[in-house]
């Protein structure tokens, strides 16, 4: 690496290592480890050396037996309860329910509505008329 380099790699890592002290109280005992592995990792990109870290499967907020209650389902992703999970994925996760279900190893036919809300809008649907034929004028 050439002084030029070396140079801009320690002026990154101290920007870096500032901003994180700036916002994270952090004990003085730690700070050349920090300033250390900071700028191992930069060399370590620059050089493609860098290593993918080892993902560990995602463990959900809560069991599967207990996210689908009869009037919420509980998001596995942060634990809230919802009626409908569907835009709370999109919105906070930008994921889809079938990206949603593969993440977990969910079933196909694993619900996004609530059973009881379902119900609740199927019944509402048939008052209201909708999904009947329609009787075609003459």
């Amino acid at each position: 690496m050439s002084d030029a380099g070396a140079k801009n790699f320690i002026e990154l890592t101290a920007s870096i290592v500032s901003a994180y002290l700036g916002n994270n109280p952090t004990p003085a005992a730690e700070i050349p480890n920090l300033i250390s592995q900071v700028h191992g990792a930069l060399v370590r990109v620059s050089t493609g050396r860098a290593e993918a870290a080892p993902l560990e499967p995602a463990k959900p907020a809560v069991s599967l037996k207990k996210s689908i209650a009869p009037d919420y389902l509980v998001c596995l992703e942060d634990g809230k309860r919802f009626k409908s999970l569907k835009r709370h994925l999109r919105t906070q996760y930008n994921m889809t329910p079938e990206q949603y279900r593969e993440k977990w190893g969910l079933p196909a036919d694993y619900p996004m509505v609530a059973p009881n809300y379902a119900v609740a809008r199927s019944q509402l649907a048939k008052q209201m008329g909708l999904g009947q034929q329609q009787r075609k004028r003459k």
